[in-house]
């Protein structure tokens, strides 16, 4: 009832139930880590909302979010244009973060650029910014350009390591 009723709650505290699983698995349970069960049954949840929305679905997120920016200037009209804003907002951290777990075990896992590919990290997320805001009525990008942006090197190995380290709303910052 929270999360349909007060767009705050469900914009910028609920979060999402990746990121709870995130949280719980980084956790575990004491210092034991995460029973194999207890796992499974979360990597099998993570599948299941990997499915992209239902229109009836992504439509209510839009209404809901709609309501909450109305009275935010400083919020972007959409969700996915105010993550892009975050993304461009933060890439000085980003870049960091990215050469900096791509040398742990857990960046091991993505096609990360290395020290001297900045530039190309840096493409990467422009590009995925682009991306993100094609998800919008406000912008309408040419087929070629967004074709040229999902083609860009290290593009899906950046939107897939930050799907795998950020959570919402820990990482998505406050703007009050």
């Amino acid at each position: 009832a929270m999360e349909e009723q007060i767009p705050e709650y469900s914009c910028k505290v609920q979060g999402d139930a990746s990121s709870w699983r995130k949280v719980l698995k980084m956790a575990g349970y004491g210092n034991a880590g995460v029973p194999t069960i207890v796992s499974d049954r979360m990597d099998d949840a993570n599948v299941k909302e990997s499915q992209p929305l239902t229109n009836e679905a992504a439509k209510k997120q839009r209404l809901i979010w709609e309501e909450y920016s109305a009275t935010r200037p400083w919020v972007a009209s959409t969700a996915s244009e105010e993550a892009a804003s975050v993304l461009i907002r933060n890439r000085e951290l980003i870049v960091a973060d990215v050469l900096k777990q791509r040398g742990k075990k857990s960046g091991s896992d993505f096609d990360l650029p290395t020290e001297s590919e900045v530039t190309e990290l840096d493409e990467a997320m422009r590009s995925l910014a682009i991306i993100l805001c094609q998800d919008s009525d406000s912008f309408r990008y040419d087929d070629d350009i967004l074709q040229e942006c999902k083609g860009t090197k290290y593009v899906k190995a950046l939107a897939s390591f930050l799907d795998h380290r950020m959570c919402v709303p820990r990482d998505m910052g406050t703007f009050s």
